[in-house]
């Protein structure tokens, strides 16, 4: 039988390429965020289910494989850190707890940023950790760079994997080997683009303020992977920021296009969200291909096993 999964905090649907790459059937989704569900039913036909804690565990259909990018920011190292005691998102872990709970699935899935273990000093990833052991799985957890695994971006995301205890799969599961080279975003970088350029003046007045080797500036010759895309990369930040030497003034924003190859969505990806809106949802999603290579090994796990 093909590997049932649920998508749950489904962003744009990242994790959900991922997975049916791997030859898996999603079966449930669930994304609050209008924009983003506006996309993943532009790409996946349906529009996902909203708010996760006010959906019942006996409403999801049975399913093999729990799939969570659970909200990062109040784990983020960007962010104020508030993990558990965040007023919403810190609960939303609870979620993913319940649901496990009640559905009893072969395996999970979560992502998360990799300050996630660091986090008031490391009680939140233990805290993490021992809701999971209870629950009754053997947990893998292992820090990945999308840059090694075919993403043209340094982006470092922790990636926990369980499976049930007293399974022969939870033994079997390995995290995937880095490609061994990584490739450059040059080659994706687009030329003659008008509509995006960052005025001279916000140049002179802030991007080149100061004469420090910032803000990272890419060309189709550029040799290397670029830095983390985040998700407020449309308010035109010096140093988190990645622009490109191109347009009428000489330097722009990336395009539609660019932040597909950053993070490893197909070209043929539908956006119909502003260009702000693009950007959030980029920034907040997985690197599709580093999640296709660990979903690809959970299958086998499972598969091997069943």
């Amino acid at each position: 039988m093909t590997l049932r999964f649920i998508d749950l905090f489904a962003g744009i649907g990242g994790t959900r390429l991922a997975f049916e790459a791997a030859g898996m059937d999603c079966v449930f989704s669930s994304e609050w965020d209008p924009n983003s569900q506006k996309t993943y039913a532009a790409n996946f036909g349906h529009t996902p289910h909203g708010d996760i804690t006010k959906i019942a565990a006996s409403e999801i259909p049975d399913f093999d494989v729990l799939v969570a990018g659970f909200p990062c920011q109040p784990f983020s190292s960007i962010g104020q850190r508030q993990g558990f005691e965040h007023p919403t998102q810190g609960t939303l872990f609870y979620d993913v707890v319940r649901i496990i709970k009640e559905k009893n699935p072969s395996a999970f899935l979560l992502e998360n940023v990799k300050g996630l273990k660091t986090h008031d000093s490391g009680r939140t990833w233990a805290e993490i950790q021992r809701s999971l052991d209870e629950l009754g799985y053997v947990v893998h957890a292992a820090i990945l760079d999308a840059s090694e695994y075919g993403v043209p971006q340094r982006r470092e995301r922790i990636y926990i994997v369980g499976f049930k205890k007293g399974s022969h799969a939870a033994s079997d599961f390995l995290f995937p080997e880095p490609l061994g080279t990584k490739v450059s975003i040059g080659q994706f970088v687009e030329s003659g683009i008008t509509d995006r350029s960052i005025s001279k003046h916000l140049q002179n007045s802030y991007i080149y303020k100061k004469e420090d080797g910032r803000p990272e500036v890419i060309t189709p010759k550029s040799d290397k992977p670029v830095k983390t895309l985040v998700a407020s990369y449309h308010k035109i930040q010096r140093l988190t920021g990645t622009f490109v030497a191109d347009g009428p003034t000489g330097l722009r924003l990336l395009t539609e296009n660019e932040c597909k190859a950053i993070m490893g969505f197909p070209k043929d990806f539908k956006v119909p969200v502003s260009r702000t809106q693009m950007y959030r949802q980029f920034g907040n999603s997985v690197a599709v291909p580093v999640v296709s290579a660990i979903a690809r090994n959970i299958k086998l796990a499972l598969d091997k096993n069943a």
